[in-house]
This record gives structure tokens, sequence and C-alpha cells, in this order.
């Protein structure tokens, strides 16, 4: 069977579309420091690969297969998650009711607190330049986001989609995601997304909104202990 491009997403997207964010070689690569904590390795790759591309100490994440680990390095966690198409009908989507707003540079300290307290871990400040970001204000106030994470030749990951828990229940999310979705599709691309499979509520949300699911698949944890 022939590899889809989905299967090792964060090396596809490196390969291609954000390749300009890309560190590393032909056999492993590396979002830059400070963008993303997502690593990957190429057909054939080993994780020893990795190790000009690693500090000691760093952690980061896999996605996919986890390849065996050498002594210096170290599993902290699995993510066992969905792997989600976009909708077949756009159309089907909700409504946009609220203004939506597109966040900038100047936005990047806002968008992260807000992500890294209710979804800590998986965005940096500079993640954001990975893709075009929108949210929702409430009396000037930033309460719910969703953006572009890895994008790869025409597919882009929706990512980043939060609301703050006072402020749930308003279809804020639902809005944002219809909003990136019909911009991408408008622009040729398949939206597609992870959501943990312990997050019944938000699983339960995207199969509501039309998402289909494509695989189940891992984002493990790592980080190199020394060397």
């Amino acid at each position: 069977m022939i590899p889809h491009l989905l299967d090792n997403p964060a090396w596809s997207a490196l390969c291609s579309v954000q390749a300009g964010f890309a560190v590393g070689g032909d056999n492993a690569k590396r979002y830059r420091k400070g963008m993303l904590p997502f690593a990957a390795l190429g057909p054939g790759g080993r994780v020893a690969d990795l190790d000009g591309l690693i500090d000691a100490g760093e952690s980061f994440y896999l996605i996919g297969e986890l390849p065996g680990l050498p002594a210096n390095w170290a599993l902290q966690l699995e993510l066992p998650c969905a792997q989600l198409l976009g909708p077949e009908y756009i159309s089907d989507l909700p409504a946009v009711t609220e203004e939506i707003v597109y966040l900038g540079e100047q936005d990047k300290m806002e968008m992260f607190g807000l992500i890294d307290g209710v979804q800590p871990g998986y965005y940096l400040p500079d993640t954001r330049q990975l893709g075009d970001y929108f949210g929702i204000r409430v009396e000037g106030r930033l309460v719910s986001m969703a953006g572009e994470r890895m994008r790869l030749t025409g597919l882009s990951e929706i990512s980043a989609v939060c609301t703050l828990p006072e402020f749930t229940g308003r279809g804020f999310a639902q809005q944002l995601i219809a909003h990136v979705c019909k911009a991408e599709v408008a622009a040729g691309v398949q939206p597609f997304l992870h959501v943990s499979k312990a997050n019944a509520r938000a699983l339960r949300l995207y199969e509501h909104l039309g998402f289909r699911q494509r695989r189940d698949i891992s984002f493990y944890r790592v980080k190199k202990i020394s060397g």
C-alpha cells in the first residue's frame, strides 16, 4: 500500500508547503525552535538522525509510528488521536453570525495565553506563523480561536480550536471551524484535524459538523535525555 501524506503529516508538511520552517536533512526534520515542538522522520529515518537537531533535555512530538528509541531518549507520553478529514458538504456547516477577526503578530501572546491555558503543550508563541488564525472577541477580550497548523500539499490541519470555559456553549468554536474550513476549500485545500480520542465532547462536535474519521494516529512526546 502506498503511504498517504497524512500517515506522516509532519514530515509531509516539512517537505512541502512548510519546508521554509524546516531544519534537518533527508532522513529527519524538525520545525524551527520556538515555532512548533514537532519533529519527523522520513522513510528509513532513525531517531538517531535527530541527534544533531534536538538539544539534550528537549521534548517534542513524533506523529504516527514510533521508531525504536536509543538509550539516551525516553518516551514521556502517548496521546492516541483520531485523524479526521473535513466535511464532504461544506455548505452544511453552521452559518457565521459572530464577528470573526484575523489574528496577527500583534495578537501572538494573547493567542498563546488562551490556548496554553486550555490545551497546553502543542502551541508556541510563533506557531501562528504556520497558517492563518482567527478569533472571536467579547468586549475586546480574545475568548475563542482556531487556525491552521501543519500544512502540506493539498491539505491543511485545523488546530488551536479553543474557547475559554466561561464562553463555551455559544457556538464560537463551530463558527470558527466553519470559517476556516470554507476558506481552505475555497483555496482548493482539504481540511483535516487531529483530536484526542479521550476528548469525547470534541469528537462528537467534529462528527456533528461532518468531519469523517480517516484513521487512528498517536502523538508521542519523547525527550532527548543526553548526548
